[in-house]
């Protein structure tokens, strides 16, 4: 008897001595990451396995995976190879219930006891699951001192805001990402919110191995920007002749995006600016009022739905009246509330202006109509608009220069562009900001289109109040007329035609002149945004494949303007197709392509393995040609 309790004697303390081991890490803070879709709840650390336990938040019914080469990687480049998964399969793909939330683990070798913090990452392919600086010591994290540069600014309640300046001129931007280093993305985008560029303003950023990195754009006046990194996103203001200094936390801007941090105690500012209206700056950077009114059409959908005209214009003006009041309660500057308001007015007349759509709309989404039922009643509904349906918009701050600060100007100017005759009326005047902004947005679309300014366009362009419009626009002018030179100098893209060939094998006889290569088949268009994009992002890709037995065929329409087309496929390499209305709509109808961009990836032998209506990523592209090509 006393040889069996000792034996268990031995056991307990064996089972405690184990337990003691143990390190367990509740919720580990972490400085940045690429992805929301999965979050460490706990490490569970032994003498034995490293053990994550993950919660996965992604869309109901979509998968994710977890690749085999996953590992964890200390500070001193020490990796820690992924052994293996528990209630999720390496390599297959995760589908995610009807919650969008799921759990799993992914156990790892142990990690030595003074290890205080480590990356996760899937490796180097594009799209890979990336978390840097997973904390293992919260205290310690928690005691960090900011940097020097994090200066918060005390809030001036009676700031007024300063009338923006207009003149054409460089901004500058120096920017520093705190807690940057090796392994963590070394490239992000500016995004000029300015209604002329908005939609193809992209400007490419390098990082610098201290975390640094600097910008300069041409701006005509004070510009809302957004920089954009995997791991963080910070909006800014810009002006021409002035230096916006920013320092940016991703640490902060990660837990505020985080479902299992999001409640935790803030480790500092998302951001701190130093320049050009700096403390304004930070007002706008910390704000959580919610005052884009227009970012989601579909959360108005259930309340709008098969109402009458004036009660959707009561529900809108109401949403107004409410978040204008939260506005004012606000412990802000009256800087700060003048930009806040000004963005509420702009995406209040954006769901004023394009209400009677948005009706439409929402009665095919709340009755669950079908592709065929929606068209349909899209196109056989008219709903009539009461006479005075839009006077609301004179109460509404739309046209005035605290409209340049807000970032959703450029959308209430694109918008407008297709209301203006009624905003003359409704507003009775043609002058101001907004008009003046409209009117230099003609000629930038004529040169977006590959069309040089003429004559008669230029001279026009010196009634505009402001220089400075003519004066961007000039340059881009000078710098459209440069490219077309270029362009009659390149070479990597060929024009073809189709021949006489019945619409039936239309389709097939272009992919029957490249049988036996590997296709890309793109359906796009000039004027379709996403679409351009994608050709930009896609050339690393074909250059990385350029030996690869692939050829790219690019399809379009007569809505893309034979000019605009010719001047834009030089930067386009492949071969490109433009069809008659006729022959586009067909092949449209009978490929059932619902929108453009739409993909079809071709075996050598004429078969289509894969289509996806929206550019999926170079990852995935990549992924499927080269699963074809082998």
């Amino acid at each position: 008897m006393k040889k069996i309790t000792w034996i268990i004697c031995l056991l307990l303390c064996a089972a405690c001595t184990m337990q003691a081991k143990e390190r367990v890490i509740e919720r580990p803070p972490f400085i940045a990451w690429n992805s929301t879709s999965i979050e460490i709840d706990k490490l569970v650390i032994s003498d034995t396995a490293t053990v994550a336990y993950i919660k996965a938040f992604y869309r109901p019914k979509f998968w994710i995976k977890i690749a085999k080469g996953s590992f964890l990687a200390d500070p001193d480049g020490q990796l820690y190879p992924i052994r293996r998964g528990i209630g999720i399969t390496l390599d297959e793909e995760f589908w995610m219930p009807e919650s969008g939330e799921a759990e799993f683990q992914l156990v790892f070798p142990p990690l030595p006891e003074n290890v205080t913090w480590v990356d996760f990452s899937e490796g180097d392919t594009e799209g890979a699951f990336k978390i840097w600086g997973i904390q293992l010591d919260k205290k310690a994290f928690y005691k960090r001192d900011l940097p020097k540069e994090a200066i918060v600014h005390k809030i001036n309640k009676e700031a007024t805001l300063p009338v923006p300046e207009f003149a054409y001129g460089k901004a500058t931007v120096k920017g520093k990402i705190m807690d940057y280093r090796e392994g963590m993305p070394q490239a992000g985008r500016l995004h000029l919110l300015e209604p002329l560029r908005w939609t193809s303003s992209l400007q490419e950023i390098n990082i610098h191995e201290d975390g640094t990195f600097e910008v300069e754009i041409d701006v005509i006046t004070t510009t809302p920007a957004i920089f954009s990194f995997p791991f963080a996103q910070v909006s800014c203001l810009l002006a021409p002749g002035k230096e916006t200094k920013v320092l940016i936390n991703p640490a902060e801007y990660c837990r505020q995006q985080s479902q299992l941090h999001k409640n935790a105690k803030p480790y500092g500012k998302k951001a701190y600016f130093e320049g050009y209206l700096a403390a304004l700056q930070q007002e706008l950077s910390d704000n959580t009022i919610k005052t884009n009114l227009a970012a989601n059409p579909r959360s108005h959908f259930d309340r709008i739905a098969d109402k009458d005209a004036n009660s959707v214009k009561e529900y809108f003006t109401e949403l107004r009246r409410n978040t204008l009041q939260e506005i004012e309660k606000a412990d802000m500057s009256r800087a700060a509330k003048e930009v806040l308001a000004a963005n509420t007015d702009n995406t209040t007349a954006i769901n004023i202006l394009m209400a009677d759509d948005m009706m439409k709309q929402a009665h095919m989404f709340t009755q669950k109509l079908n592709r065929e039922q929606a068209n349909e009643y899209y196109r056989d509904t008219r709903i009539e608009m009461p006479e005075d349906f839009y006077s609301v918009l004179k109460e509404l701050s739309i046209n005035t220069p605290a409209n340049l600060y807000t970032p959703e100007f450029a959308y209430i100017a694109l918008v407008a562009r297709r209301y203006q005759e009624l905003l003359q009326k409704t507003l009775g005047t043609s002058e101001g900001v907004l008009f003046q902004t409209m009117e230099a947005l003609k000629y930038y679309r004529s040169i977006e289109d590959f069309t040089p300014l003429t004559a008669e366009q230029k001279a026009t362009l010196d009634a505009l109040p402001e220089p400075a419009y003519k004066e961007l626009l000039t340059a881009l002018n000078n710098e459209l007329l440069r490219k077309i030179e270029e362009n009659k100098k390149k070479s990597g893209f060929t024009v073809n035609e189709v021949g006489e060939v019945s619409n039936e094998e239309l389709f097939s006889s272009i992919l029957a002149k490249y049988k036996g290569h590997v296709l890309l088949v793109d359906f796009w268009a000039t004027w379709c945004g996403p679409c351009r994009m994608a050709n930009k992002t896609m050339i690393p890709m074909k250059e990385e494949l350029k030996d690869k037995d692939i050829i790219y065929v690019y399809i379009t329409g007569e809505t893309s303007p034979k000019g605009v087309w010719e001047n834009m496929i030089p930067d386009i390499h492949g071969e490109h197709f433009r069809l008659t209305n006729e022959q586009y709509n067909y092949l449209r109808t009978n490929l059932k392509i619902e929108g453009v961009p739409t993909y079809f990836v071709v075996d050598r032998e004429g078969k289509t393995t894969y289509r996806s209506t929206g550019f999926p990523g170079t990852g995935t592209m990549k992924e499927q040609l080269l699963k074809v090509l082998n």
